[in-house]
């Protein structure tokens, strides 16, 4: 071949590397083949003028023990060109390629939940750390965080208690530029929430009995969930008992039957009871006693309407002002004294209103031949009480 023929061929070799340069520029991520491989780094053709190397550590994150161990020759990849030239042709990363996909698909999450909330995509968080305001999370190899008010639907003083979990969140701030990914729970919770609601205030009726689990107390009452969404129980509804802190009677975690006493789709409040699906020990302890019966009891406080009497420790009847005593008195205190032991008639049982009226009058007057029989004919100490109480210890 003639000199000047070969020159020819030389710089049309020439001309065609670079046409096939000319697309190739830095900073870009661009396919490449894996043409080798051994345990420190793979080498990748992509249309360079040499096949450059990429160490294992710019494989795969976390780094690998071996390069072998993630790409054999043969494979089509990804890599970001983060330079050319210089003595072993250009440093590439298939990490920084693998994350720049990575971020176009949250973007494209985010943009499809801006225009569609009704129905989100979600991303898989790995949870790895608490650090100051949050917890870091790792979402197909990015970093994000993720702020302590966007966790849970409420405050979480401990946040430890995360790390290790893998949860559902949402993308709602991206900035590659910047490596900034902000992610949330809460928000995603906010929307299942809100279709729950949407669904049970639908259906939910006031006078229902369901189960519910206690997720929250606090020292007015308890949040319990009734299948997705939380009703509050008034500390007043908790027993029938009196409650002074409702740690008392519940625990986070039990599960309770409650009674939905008021719905208000509105403000999308619910009223609950626990007490409600329980005996009503009044109730229970007013089967003991007859309307007409002769009783004995304790004096336990005085009012400006009357007296009230201990038939049992927590059960009380009303002696009204009338009933007291024979002639007209103002005051209670002119008939009988705190801790006086007095024998009464029972008038009234109102288990609506759960109120019991007894007379001392009425006792003095009907009841004095019974007794005085009921003396008679037992010669035991037992006798009097037995006729006194009537059924009050049985």
């Amino acid at each position: 071949m003639s000199e000047d023929l070969k020159n020819v061929e030389d710089m049309g070799n020439w001309l065609d590397d670079s046409e096939s340069l000319k697309d190739i520029r830095e900073h870009e991520v661009v396919e490449g083949t894996v043409v080798l491989v051994n345990r420190d780094e793979a080498y990748v053709d992509i249309g360079y003028k040499q096949e450059i190397g990429i160490p294992k550590k710019e494989l795969a994150y976390p780094e690998p023990d071996s390069a072998e161990d993630v790409v054999k020759a043969g494979d089509k990849i990804k890599v970001y060109i983060q330079s050319l030239g210089g003595e072993n042709g250009g440093v590439l990363s298939k990490v920084k390629a693998d994350n720049e996909v990575v971020w176009d698909e949250l973007r494209a999450i985010k943009a499809h939940n801006d225009e569609d909330s009704e129905n989100p995509q979600t991303v898989d968080a790995q949870i790895n750390g608490v650090v100051k305001g949050g917890l870091t999370a790792t979402v197909k190899g990015l970093r994000g965080f993720i702020p302590a008010s966007q966790m849970e639907l409420h405050f979480v003083k401990d946040l430890s208690g995360y790390v290790g979990q893998t949860i559902q969140a949402l993308p709602i701030e991206i900035e590659s530029h910047k490596r900034r990914l902000v992610l949330s729970r809460r928000q995603l919770l906010e929307r299942e929430r809100a279709a729950k609601q949407q669904e049970i205030f639908g259906t939910l009726q006031e006078g229902a009995i369901l189960k519910g689990t206690v997720k929250r107390l606090v020292d007015y009452g308890a949040f319990i969930d009734i299948g997705g969404v939380d009703g509050l129980a008034h500390i007043s509804d908790l027993s029938w008992e009196r409650v002074n802190n409702p740690s008392d009677v519940l625990k986070v975690g039990q599960e309770v039957d409650v009674y939905v006493k008021n719905v208000d789709p509105e403000t999308r409040r619910i009223s609950l009871s626990v007490k409600q699906t329980q005996p009503d020990p009044w109730l229970d302890r007013a089967e003991n006693y007859k309307e007409g019966e002769f009783i004995e009891g304790k004096i336990v406080k005085l009012a400006k309407f009357g007296a009230f009497m201990e038939i049992e420790p927590g059960f009380d009847g009303l002696i009204p002002m009338g009933e007291l005593s024979d002639r007209r008195i103002e005051n209670a205190e002119e008939a009988v004294a705190v801790n006086d032991v007095v024998k009464v008639k029972i008038l009234h049982i109102d288990r609506k209103r759960k109120r019991i009226s007894l007379s001392i009058n009425r006792a003095r007057r009907e009841g004095a031949n019974a007794t005085f029989k009921s003396y008679q004919s037992s010669a035991t100490e037992a006798a009097p009480q037995e006729v006194a109480e009537g059924t009050s210890e049985e």
